[in-house]
């Protein structure tokens, strides 16, 4: 543990991480005249795990594999746009002259003191988060009243024999960074994450064998949407096998064998995709007054503030919903309560949508039919096959499922399933209605333009 002397370095607010909220607030702490440290392990992760080695690249594969790129084209264009965001980040942080980037380690030595040791550059291992007590002594020791924890979540790999010591074994990470497409991919896991994967390697070429342990996938969504969803997706080509315990994992001189309880599946590469865990090794919390949960999420009130006075944590490393607009909408949090009235807290967020982009994508908002029901509430469920919308003619792509649950006494969506093409950016026009109290009719009878899937609404809503 450091103690302070004159070597350690003021600060107004230190934020440990380079993601989108922590990226975000100091900008707009920069522009109240406060000095901030912004201290990141990677260099490859400036600008947060979204641009780097999730959102943005996977969707720029989906995309690319929808496009019919190869995919060493693909890789080469998501290699571009990965390039050039993570040094936009670092340079709209860097270039601001009330702000350090410091590359290392961040470890607690209070709670108001940090050490900054030296990074291995690995953007994903556990050794990059590990304890560096190993080192004689800190790069420097920082301090500030306010100390922002924002170091995201890092891969799930379960202790199944043989899978961690695997040549063959990607985390979505690496899969983004593949050198050559496997002929054949067996991917341990059947959660969001693994169903985009599945689509877009499944575009590409390679043989997908997704392997998951419960009996049904996508098991809170609506039946009937996730059932035509994993119907396309094996009509697709893609294979998979439910209700499977995955034993162990052995690799041969050219291929990969996952033995499993349903018998043994061959490939070039097994994709684990088990979800993700905040990261918190290393950041000396047992140094502090700062209280992790069961999944060793960072507990913190509706105000973003730890159980540490004036540490505050956002993004994936206090658990929940892992999506970088919950990250961004945590910024808005931080300024509302450092630089305004502290009105905004994360119970007013409003309703969050998210979308799941395997092929077509699946959007939703709300409550599900049958949820609303189990509330009690007085609902009506209408739905629109993506088919009978003229504009799926132009898209090409007949597939899919629209849905909406309306409350009969307020008269207002309380949820929306939209399974199809362009579905992404529809849903947020949902969102809006849903937070903003618009009764289900203003939407029933609004003009869209044509050819459009907006204008599926008059037809969705006309209940």
């Amino acid at each position: 543990m450091t103690s302070m002397d004159q070597t350690t370095q003021q600060y107004d607010i230190i934020i440990i991480g380079f993601g989108k909220a922590g990226k975000t607030f100091a900008k707009a702490a920069s522009k109240q005249g406060k000095k901030v440290a912004a201290v990141e392990r990677s260099a490859a992760m400036y600008g947060g795990t979204c641009i780097n080695i999730a959102c943005i690249p996977s969707k720029t594969m989906v995309m690319a594999s929808n496009q019919g790129l190869s995919f060493d084209d693909a890789m080469a264009r998501k290699h571009s746009v990965v390039t050039a965001l993570n040094g936009k980040n670092y340079h709209m942080l860097a270039d601001d002259e009330n702000i350090d980037v410091i590359d290392g380690v961040a470890r607690f030595a209070s709670n108001n003191v940090v050490d900054v040791f030296a990074s291995d550059e690995s953007d994903e291992s556990d050794a990059a988060a590990a304890d560096p007590a190993h080192a004689q002594k800190p790069l420097r020791t920082l301090t500030a009243e306010r100390i922002i924890i924002n170091t995201g979540a890092t891969s799930i790999v379960p202790d199944i024999p043989g899978l961690r010591d695997s040549r063959y074994m990607l985390t979505s990470t690496e899969a983004l960074d593949l050198e050559h497409m496997p002929k054949r991919t067996v991917i341990i896991g059947g959660g969001y994450i693994a169903l985009e994967f599945a689509s877009m390697l499944n575009t590409f070429g390679s043989e997908v064998t997704v392997l998951e342990r419960s009996e049904k996938l996508m098991p809170r969504e609506d039946a009937e949407i996730a059932a035509q969803a994993v119907a396309d997706l094996k009509a697709a080509g893609i294979h998979f096998e439910l209700g499977v315990d995955t034993l162990s994992v052995e690799d041969g001189e050219s291929t990969v064998t996952v033995h499993t309880s349903a018998g043994d599946f061959e490939g070039e590469a097994v994709l684990v995709a088990t979800g993700r865990r905040p990261r918190t090794e290393g950041l000396g919390l047992e140094n502090t007054d700062i209280r992790t949960g069961e999944r060793g999420e960072v507990l913190v009130n509706e105000k973003l503030e730890t159980t540490a006075p004036g540490v505050y944590a956002v993004g994936d490393v206090k658990g929940g919903l892992q999506f970088t607009y919950i990250s961004l909408d945590d910024f808005r949090i931080l300024r509302s309560q450092f630089f305004g009235q502290g009105e905004r807290t994360t119970a007013n967020r409003g309703h969050i949508p998210y979308s799941v982009f395997i092929t077509p994508t699946l959007s939703r908002v709300g409550l599900t039919f049958a949820q609303a029901q189990e509330r009690g509430l007085d609902v009506v469920e209408n739905a629109v096959p993506v088919n009978t919308i003229p504009r799926h003619k132009i898209n090409n792509d007949p597939r899919g499922l629209f849905k909406v649950v309306v409350d009969r006494s307020t008269k207002e969506i309380v949820g929306a399933s939209l399974y199809g093409a362009q579905s992404e950016e529809l849903i947020n026009y949902l969102k809006m209605a849903m937070d903003n109290h618009i009764p289900y009719t203003y939407v029933r009878d609004a003009i869209f333009t044509h050819p459009t899937m907006s204008e599926s609404f008059n037809d969705l809503l006309n209940i």
